[in-house]
């Protein structure tokens, strides 16, 4: 099959069938897939929670069993979209696991590389122009960097951005493999248009209400109570949510969306304290993507996807 992305024709192959509407069945499948990702996280993060775990300051590094907490709860959504697609297999209302999650390199080999480095790049321009537009307005305390110094530390941040794809892995399998398709999915009765303002906005509430252990502990919004962290959340990862559909409707392919995860929660972090002041206080609510600065540069960005449609899914992908 050939299809035209606006440059040369590509071949892809044939996607698999979309999702069936969530009615009767497909409501408890999504129900069941809520209900062991959040249950997933819980647990995980069940031993913090205990020993009265709290971050305080955005520079403070997390320890050994903090990361094994935070790794084991990455995994929950994967764990969760695994068992609710078996559940529907085992009723005979699915094809392959992998089909069903979007889990395949997108094709040809060229438009998997340019996909997943669009997947970067893009996050790392959004960074950029958010800290820009803190620090215009006075509330980003940026500081001369050196060059080679700067080289130096964003080939080590892409390296750990490599080593931890199979964690964001487990998270995109669950929002962007099974849940943001199958909330897309279309009403009952024939012409009906995909569901794309409810998928975009229950898909990014439910990615954010997800990480409550983490907010509720100060994870990402350290010294904010949770009245303030969770809305905050709620609003990050609703607008951050379309920039990782992009990539993903675009390739047909949970991948790019993983890479552009692993950037936002990994390099984007590190890009807000590398170009600050050593001796600079640091407030996500003010800087980088989880601020306003950055709601303010995701929200025209979305904006622009979804006026030249680039958010709507392509029946051919």
């Amino acid at each position: 099959m050939t299809t035209s992305t606006g440059d040369t024709p590509l071949r892809t192959r044939s996607a698999p069938p979309a999702p069936p509407p969530p009615t009767g069945r497909g409501y408890r499948d999504l129900i069941l897939y809520l209900g062991v990702a959040y249950a997933g996280m819980w647990l995980a993060m069940t031993p913090l929670l205990a020993a009265g775990f709290r971050r305080g300051d955005a520079r403070q590094s997390t320890g050994t069993l903090e990361e094994l907490c935070i790794a084991a709860a990455m995994f929950a959504p994967a764990l969760a979209a695994f068992v609710a697609v078996r559940s529907r297999r085992s009723a005979g209302r699915a094809g392959r696991v992998r089909d069903a999650l979007a889990l395949r390199w997108p094709r040809p080999w060229g438009r998997a590389i340019r996909d997943c480095l669009t997947a970067a790049a893009v996050p790392a321009g959004l960074t950029a122009a958010a800290l820009a537009l803190g620090a215009l307005t006075g509330h980003y305390p940026a500081r001369e960097v050196d060059v080679g110094a700067l080289a130096g530390w964003a080939a080590g941040a892409l390296l750990g951005m490599v080593v931890s794809l199979p964690l964001f892995l487990g998270e995109e399998l669950g929002w962007q493999g099974y849940l943001f398709p199958r909330l897309l999915a279309p009403g009952q009765g024939p012409g009906r248009p995909p569901r794309l303002l409810r998928a975009y906005v229950l898909t990014g509430a439910a990615f954010a209400l997800w990480h409550l252990p983490t907010l509720l502990m100060g994870g990402q919004y350290p010294g904010r109570p949770w009245y303030v962290s969770v809305p905050a959340m709620v609003v990050s990862c609703t607008l951050v949510l379309p920039v990782f559909t992009w990539v993903r409707l675009r390739s047909a392919s949970v991948i790019p969306a993983v890479v552009a995860h692993a950037f936002v929660s990994s390099v984007s972090v590190g890009m807000v304290k590398e170009f600050a002041g050593p001796e600079a206080e640091l407030d996500p609510l003010t800087m980088g993507l989880t601020g306003w600065p950055g709601w303010v540069v995701m929200g025209v960005f979305t904006g622009f996807l979804a006026w030249t449609g680039r958010l709507r899914p392509r029946p051919d992908r």
